[in-house]
């Protein structure tokens, strides 16, 4: 009979590692979401759809922020985002995670568009999304104490020496000597090319929770597999673009903000009898964390369906020019413009405003100016923009301050 170290140091521990069927609950959900993220900003000019995904990239990293304890504001990571970094050496570092984050998600949602993204369970593209988030970070932020010593995290490299030997909580992980093997097998029980459709979208919760269980990284574990989650909702075909986030949902959760760790803790829970499955840890934890996360997915894909439908978004924008003390009525029908072709060349604002050349010019220079439009190079074609100060307005409930 094998000891508890023994079984703690085999790969098998992970097990049950996935469902291999689905339960009549979870297949409705897949179903639900399956068809939610089809529909989810199709009826959205490509143009205006990637410059949302833009938007959404910065929700995302405030919200998995938040998870990890930091309150990093929007407009914080906008600042980030453009080198303006406070002078505050823990705000400075709170907002280059935050670029980090921003940075490495437009890098999955290219590879994403451009159907080149990696298969997201592979070791070495989870060792890439470690590299490349902390790709810029100063010492401070690699500085890691370890279970008996101090020591400097090296970027997209596995736990492997003993100083790297955590404890999580109550959670144990594998030790640093067997990190690799055990992600090795992640990889062959998650890969998606042996999955269909369904199965691919199931996989993600329990995926989503064995990589923290392995926990292969010194620090950042969190961020990874968030990262490696929205990967795989893309490369499962309910991504929709870019255009939702599972951090947001997995920080507000369903009922409550606690609902992420108890409902990771809950999926560490050993195996509860014969009835339980046959695998280390429980099947029936795993089935309620899996249709939970997945829930999760589905109530952010509709969160931001109502967000980004055409109509409603064409009406919050018209409010929007409404309800400014700057910007003249004609102002809507260039955002409207732009919502609907994707952009337009600056020599069409008289046609498209119906005035004069002189004060059609003012007008498209006043919503430039206020960051509702905006180009690649000075005299480009200008497309729609969602700026920090306008999101209150435009997108009602996307951060809690809002």
């Amino acid at each position: 009979m094998r000891s508890a170290k023994d079984l703690i140091e085999d790969v098998s521990r992970i097990e049950p590692a996935r469902l291999e069927e689905a339960p009549e609950a979870i297949a409705d959900v897949v179903a639900n979401l399956s068809a939610a993220g089809a529909i989810l900003g199709s009826a959205l000019h490509p143009t205006t759809a990637a410059n949302l995904a833009a938007l959404v990239r910065i929700m995302n990293t405030y919200y998995s922020n938040l998870i990890e304890g930091h309150d990093t504001r929007p407009r914080d990571i906008e600042r980030a985002l453009a080198g303006n970094l406070d002078q505050d050496e823990g705000r400075r570092n709170l907002q280059l995670e935050a670029a980090a984050h921003v940075r490495v998600q437009a890098e999955i949602d290219r590879l994403a568009a451009d159907d080149t993204l990696p298969e997201p369970a592979s070791p070495e593209f989870i060792r890439e999304l470690h590299r490349d988030f902390y790709r810029d970070a100063p010492e401070a932020m690699l500085r890691i104490r370890g279970a008996n010593a101090e020591f400097i995290m090296e970027p997209g490299e596995w736990r492997s020496r003993p100083e790297h030997d955590v404890a999580v909580g109550r959670h144990i992980p594998p030790s640093s000597s067997r990190v690799d093997d055990f992600m090795r097998y992640f990889e062959r029980r998650y890969r998606f090319a042996d999955m269909g459709k369904a199965a691919r979208i199931m996989v993600i919760a329990s995926a989503h929770h064995r990589l923290n269980y392995i926990h292969p990284f010194p620090d950042g574990n969190g961020r990874v597999s968030r990262l490696m989650s929205h990967a795989m909702a893309l490369k499962a075909g309910i991504g929709a673009h870019g255009l939702w986030s599972v951090s947001r949902g997995l920080a507000r959760g369903l009922e409550s903000r606690t609902e992420y760790k108890r409902m990771m803790d809950y999926a560490d829970t050993p195996r509860q009898g014969d009835l339980d499955g046959r695998g280390n840890l429980s099947q029936q934890a795993l089935t309620e964390f899996t249709l939970w996360f997945l829930k999760v997915c589905l109530d952010q894909v509709t969160f931001m369906s109502s967000l980004f439908d055409l109509d409603n978004l064409a009406r919050r924008l018209h409010i929007y020019i409404e309800r400014s003390d700057t910007l003249k009525p004609e102002a809507s029908r260039l955002l409207e413009e732009a919502l609907i072709r994707g952009q337009f060349e600056r020599g069409e604002a008289p046609r498209i405003t119906g005035l004069p050349e002189r004060s059609a010019r003012r007008v498209l220079n006043d919503v430039t100016a206020e960051g509702l439009l905006a180009s690649t190079t000075p005299k480009g074609p200008v497309s729609l923009r969602f700026p920090t100060a306008a999101l209150e307005k435009l997108f009602p409930r996307l951060y809690p301050e809002t």
